[in-house]
């Protein structure tokens, strides 16, 4: 995709350059600026569901365009198909499946529009307007459109907790703006809305709505730096004559008084709080656009700097680059400047001491997400964790997947509990240890969401709750988790009852079939007729988002004793070969669309099956981890808009490959242990806290060789498939030596 570098980031480039704190695989990578490497259109296709707009690194604003209502792949607001736009929104998700937020919806427009009529569709937004891929750009912290039926550029830019926006008017058109409070995507819906013009500079308001986060407040504060001449400002179809209007659906249209510049500027704030917090968000520097893009292109430079790889392969850069910026969208900043936050149930509590984050999508991002920010943005942890304690002093649970701090319940399992173990395994601090093992474990003794079932029963039973299997092979994992905290902590009495618990999905497993299956609650009888290949999308199934064939290996935390269960290493291997290459036919009447990504049955589309090559690992069989995991990296990404082969859902799937490519995985995060797998750079170099370095070399890596033949880690010769959390933060070099053929000695019999 063409990139558009002005002359600031020319100059941000040669300044970085300059910095003494960079190191020598840093500077190597700067001589091509990696911001030119990432594509924010890659995902934007397909059913990536990604959104290109501007925002800085883990920003509370995702300034972005908005194609307007359409189908499942629009749940950004955003198609890379389309070529309508309805305007500019302030927050958006990043590669989920559903479809929320595009709240405070902007258009600049050139002429007088009609705001009376709500639309039954975009088809009827009367300020719409068609755009051209050919006149869009999209880089870190910025992007740009020039919309055809109103002649004007459109630039969008953002800072932590504001968004800027610059319109560029043909010379003597007029220079008008809407703003529409009312518009919503999916089956997000404004409940009640306001505005209100200040003065001449000056917009406020706020909207509430109900969609998949069910009570979301918003309020902002937009400052013009452009003086307001008139304005029309409508309250569910009818005018409203005073500067304020309030209603279920309002909507304004400012008109500017032009004088002799071309370029209106806009400077928007958000909070969940109140309009004077946003009043508060708001930057005080004044409107100078290009500088504000050069503190985010700064932002980001700094933000990819986190991991340094080398390789002559353009598009590898690109394809990385991009994801390690996809992997520092989300979660995003939620408390105010002040600290102050909205909880769901309206109460407003302040971060003491931390900065409260949201849309957490945990099902998704424990799995690499969140390991991978163990290493890359570990400040960032104790505050994830902290905002996690702070939904469960209300709730008293642990969030599932928590959007604008709303509980949305989307998905299985409580995976907050990997996130918090892992991070305190991991040596994290900043969080008090015993006030979230608390929580963990309250969480997972109470009856909620089958729990009551689980304790009952050993296992869900398949005609007592949907999506049994996965529900009960993901609540054993959490024990597992959980047990590890516990024995860390001394805790021997609770290590001993959850990591009991956690050997459940032994009650699941039909050796006759070699798959997890829904049992009923007799303990002997299966679900029957069975079908691996079968899929139902979230009812009526024994599976979330999947079949028997994508979650039967969901047992990350003992991957020895599941082969056993198979029947020995080479049975559970030739499985597992069999899952990679045997027919993709999925079968049934209401398949999950989140199946995508088919390698055989194996669906790197949608998360339960991120692990599973690097099961091999642990029976013995370390080169088919090699083999299988590049090849789902050269076949399940690439630089176009359907770069990606499933929802991206908040960096989960873009941690996978920066994670993978790199050479090394989480298979099981809370062990604080990496897998070894086939790295695809010459050298890939974390940069860790205190100037630490931890190197990765591929020595002889090539698309053909793919395979390790031998390894020292410090020098010291490393027979290992797996390196722990602790060896990496010491900094150092782990050296592979590539070839084109299986070495089946190395990494053996461990």
């Amino acid at each position: 995709m063409l990139k558009k570098y002005t002359i600031v980031s020319l100059l941000l480039l040669l300044c970085l350059s300059c910095k003494k704190d960079l190191n020598r695989s840093d500077k190597k990578v700067l001589e091509k600026n990696r911001l030119s490497y990432v594509d924010p259109f890659i995902g934007t296709g397909g059913h990536g569901h990604t959104y290109p707009g501007a925002t800085v690194p883990f920003g509370m604003l995702q300034v972005t365009p908005v194609n307007g209502i359409s189908s499942w792949d629009w749940c950004s607001g955003y198609h890379y198909s389309d070529s309508i736009a309805a305007g500019f929104s302030h927050l958006a998700l990043s590669g989920t499946g559903i479809g929320d937020l595009a709240d405070i919806l902007f258009m600049p427009v050139n002429k007088e529009v009609d705001l009376s009529h709500k639309p039954a569709s975009r088809d009827e937004l009367a300020y719409k307007s068609k755009y051209s891929h050919n006149n869009e750009t999209a880089s870190p912290g910025y992007y740009q459109v020039y919309l055809e039926d109103h002649n004007v550029n459109v630039e969008l830019t953002s800072s932590e907790r504001t968004a800027y926006h610059r319109y560029t008017f043909k010379q003597n058109d007029l220079q008008s703006m809407v703003v529409d409070l009312g518009f919503a995507i999916n089956w997000d819906q404004a409940v009640a809305t306001a505005i209100t013009v200040e003065d001449e500079h000056t917009l406020s308001g706020f909207r509430f709505s109900k969609g998949w986060a069910r009570n979301q407040k918003v309020f902002f504060i937009a400052k013009f730096s452009e003086p307001i001449s008139s304005f029309n400002s409508f309250a569910d179809g009818q005018q409203i004559d005073s500067n304020s209007a309030e209603g279920v659906n309002t909507a304004i249209q400012l008109f500017f008084k032009g004088n002799l510049s071309s370029e209106v500027e806009v400077k928007v704030a958000l909070s969940s709080v109140s309009i004077e917090n946003a009043k508060l968000n708001l930057d005080t520097e004044g409107f100078n656009f290009d500088d504000r893009r050069f503190e985010a292109e700064a932002l980001w430079n700094q933000a990819l700097s986190k991991i340094a790889v080398e390789t002559d392969i353009d598009s590898l850069k690109t394809i990385f680059y991009t994801s390690l910026y996809h992997t520092q969208l989300a979660p995003v900043i939620y408390s105010d400047k002040n600290g102050e936050f909205r909880k769901e149930n309206d109460s407003i509590v302040r971060a003491n001491n931390f900065t409260a984050y949201s849309t957490l999508s945990l099902w998704d991002t424990f799995r690499a997400e969140h390991p991978l920010l163990t290493l890359i943005a570990p400040e960032r942890v104790p505050d994830i964790i902290n905002s996690m304690l702070a939904y469960y002093e209300t709730n008293t649970i642990l969030p599932v997947w928590t959007l604008y701090a709303n509980e949305t319940n989307t998905m299985t399992g409580y995976h907050s509990i990997p996130v918090i173990a892992e991070a305190y395994l991991k040596g994290i601090t900043g969080f008090d240890a015993e006030s979230a093992f608390e929580a963990m474990k309250t969480t997972m003794m109470q009856d909620a969401r089958g729990l009551e079932q689980y304790k009952k029963y050993g296992y869900i039973p398949y005609n007592l709750l949907d999506e049994s299997v996965t529900i009960t092979l993901e609540f054993a994992y959490d024990d597992w988790c959980i047990a590890q905290m516990a024995k860390a902590l001394g805790k021997d009495d609770d290590f001993k009852f959850f990591n009991d618990r956690s050997k459940a999905y032994q009650n699941l497993f039909d050796n006759k079939t070699g798959f997890m299956r829904g049992k009923s609650e007799d303990g002997k009888s299966w679900n029957e007729p069975f079908d691996p290949k079968f899929s139902s999308h979230r009812e009526h199934t024994d599976y979330t988002e999947g079949n028997a064939w994508q979650h039967s290996w969901f047992v990350p935390h003992a991957v020895t004793n599941l082969a056993q269960l198979h029947g020995g290493n080479d049975l559970f291997t030739d499985r597992l070969e069999q899952l990679f290459t045997e027919s993709s036919e999925i079968t049934g009447d209401n398949i999950s669309a989140d199946i995508s990504g088919l390698i055989g049955q194996y669906a790197h589309g949608n998360e339960p099956s991120h692990h599973i090559a690097y099961m091999f690992n642990h029976a013995n069989k370390p080169w088919r981890t090699q083999y299988w995991s590049r090849h789902i990296m050269n076949t399940q990404y690439n630089t176009s808009p359907n770069g990606l082969s499933g929802n991206e859902d908040c960096g989960q799937m873009s941690a996978w490959y920066v994670l993978s490519s790199i050479g090394i995985y989480p298979m099981n995060p809370a062990s604080t242990e990496y897998e070894i797998g086939s790295p695809v750079f010459e050298t890939s170099t974390i940069n860790l806290k205190e100037g630490k370095t931890f190197s990765i070399r591929a020595e002889n890596v090539s698309i053909e060789n793919i395979y390790i033949q031998s390894a020292t880690l410090n020098d010291e010769p490393f027979n290992k498939t797996t390196i722990s959390h602790e060896q990496i933060l010491n900094g150092g070099t782990l050296h592979l030596v590539m070839g084109d053929q299986p070495n089946t000695n190395w990494g053996k019999n461990q």
